[in-house]
């Protein structure tokens, strides 16, 4: 480094004269950022989950038994938006704030996933106010009035058939085999396969995120709170991590659904509180690790409050292994939801590829391929891409592997 550069910060080094660009040091997070990106499983897996996310936000665009628009008489009207449910609302609005966050390049990442935040807490609420759709649906309604010529002009979805609309008015539908007219075949009770896996995703993607989210939550701030004051707290909470770890959760599941019924909340909810534990004990080891510290002597030194310690301090700092752990956190919560619908106790009228997979043996007892193949591949793979991008940011994150 010559005499001119060497008097400022590496942060801070000027840009030369000749106009040639100087490399600025990356932090951790976007060292790791690039390590993951770099790995070709973690770019297989991202693109998997990212198509997974596409439907899910999507599907009602995607299958949809209700036109998008419809002329009858000569008046317009959109039933598909009449139909549309909190759900719908609240995710297409999502996708819309994440989508304006990543043009917002001039605005720091914390302010804007701190905005999309709260822009989502903003639309839950009023989207379960506001947004209405009919208790009862007449699935046939406008089939019918296309086969009596009474729609002058309609916009379908890609796929005209929604989730829970079984073809009543044709016999014929159940269980046929994939066809052009039914791409993945049609279930025992003559619902579109391709439909069901498509809103499927929905539960897929949440389930894990939300009970993930849930359980790292309670296992930063207890774990937090073990590895930072020792003694007496470490103590009781070791006595706790114990007690959670004997409850079985896949029978603690079946359970509470025999009590409370299927509820998809509930389930959440239970996989997020019984699973903190591992999170816990690796936030516990870190914080231990780096409580003596002289960055972590300097911040008590200087009078900063025990949030801004425990939060600002140290957990940036020791929250590596969490993120590893997340990621097979939600391959196992995906695949607890699909155990308990296979086995007949998991949500009822909401699609999910484990109830689909029930049916794989049919009334009659026969095995029926389509059924179990695309339901089972899809699980499959979206587990497989959750482990293969745990596996790439715990190598990214690994100081040793990149040494």
């Amino acid at each position: 480094m010559s005499a001119g550069t060497a008097e400022f910060p590496p942060n801070l080094i000027p840009a030369p004269a000749d106009g040639a660009r100087r490399d600025i040091p990356r932090t951790l997070w976007e060292d790791a950022f690039r390590n993951t990106i770099a790995n070709s499983g973690a770019r297989v897996a991202i693109a998997w989950i990212f198509l997974l996310a596409l439907f899910a936000v999507f599907a009602p665009l995607l299958a949809n038994t209700e036109p998008m628009l419809v002329k009858i008489d000569g008046r317009w009207s959109s039933p598909m938006l009449r139909h549309f449910t909190p759900t719908d609302a609240t995710l297409l609005v999502l996708a819309a704030s994440v989508i304006v966050a990543l043009c917002l390049r001039r605005i720091d990442i914390r302010s804007r996933v701190l905005g999309v935040l709260a822009v989502v807490v903003i639309t839950i609420p009023l989207a379960v106010i506001f947004v209405r759709p009919p208790e009862t649906v007449d699935w046939e309604e406008y089939r019918d009035l296309d086969h009596r010529g009474k729609i002058e002009w309609k916009l379908m979805a890609p796929l005209p058939y929604s989730p829970n609309d079984f073809l009543r008015d044709q016999p014929d539908a159940m269980l046929n085999p994939p066809s052009r007219t039914h791409p993945l075949g049609t279930e025992v009770n003559g619902g579109d396969i391709l439909s069901r896996m498509i809103y499927a995703c929905r539960i897929a993607i949440s389930i894990g995120i939300i009970s993930v989210g849930i359980s790292v939550a309670i296992g930063i701030i207890i774990g937090g709170l073990m590895g930072y004051f020792v003694g007496a707290v470490d103590l009781f909470g070791m006595r706790l991590i114990e007690i959670f770890e004997a409850i079985p959760t896949l029978f603690l599941l079946v359970t509470f659904v025999a009590f409370w019924g299927r509820n998809l909340y509930i389930m959440m909810a239970i996989i997020g509180v019984t699973g903190w534990t591992g999170d816990a004990r690796y936030i516990r080891a870190e914080f231990l690790r780096l409580r003596k510290q002289d960055f972590v002597q300097a911040a008590v030194a200087g009078g900063l409050p025990l949030r801004s310690v425990l939060f600002r301090h140290l957990l940036p700092n020791g929250i590596s292994p969490v993120l590893v752990s997340a990621t097979f956190g939600l391959a196992s919560a995906l695949l607890a939801e699909s155990t308990l619908s296979f086995l007949g106790i998991g949500l009822i009228e909401e699609p999910s590829w484990g109830a689909l997979l029930n049916q794989a043996l049919s009334v009659g007892g026969s095995f029926v391929w389509w059924i179990a193949v695309f339901p089972g591949l899809a699980i499959f793979l979206t587990v497989f891409a959750y482990n293969l991008l745990g596996e790439a940011l715990r190598d990214a994150l690994d100081p040793k592997l990149i040494r």
